[in-house]
């Protein structure tokens, strides 16, 4: 009796296990399309705004940041304040780093693929 309960105690661990093997596949799946996206995004920008080596990093960086809080704010309920307030932040970094005439063309850019 002993070994049939230890043996369903180890199948019990095992199976919450997996679970957590799971979980951690699908985070490390949500960083590389995150990652994904904010490059593809980086490389268009790139094309259209001509950003130089030092800019693309950066607004890469910031696009990164952008898609991890839109990926944390997901899972609540729709939240016209935070997704603006998520929209300002990255507004700002990419203002920071452009210059005017390129911040012009970046949402010259972003009005043309939303």
């Amino acid at each position: 009796m002993k070994k049939v309960i230890t043996l369903c105690l180890f199948a019990f661990a095992l199976l919450l296990g997996s679970q957590t093997m799971v979980a951690q596949n699908s985070k490390l799946e949500l960083m590389k399309e995150i990652n994904a996206a904010a490059n593809k995004k980086t490389e268009a920008l790139r094309k259209y705004v001509k950003l130089t080596n030092e800019q693309r990093d950066e607004i890469y960086e910031a696009l990164k940041v952008y898609g991890q809080n839109r990926a944390n704010v997901a899972d609540q309920p729709i939240n016209e304040e935070d997704n603006a307030k998520i929209e300002q932040q990255l507004n700002d970094k990419v203002q920071a780093i452009l210059s005017d005439e390129q911040y012009e063309r970046y949402k010259t850019f972003v009005a043309e693929n939303e």
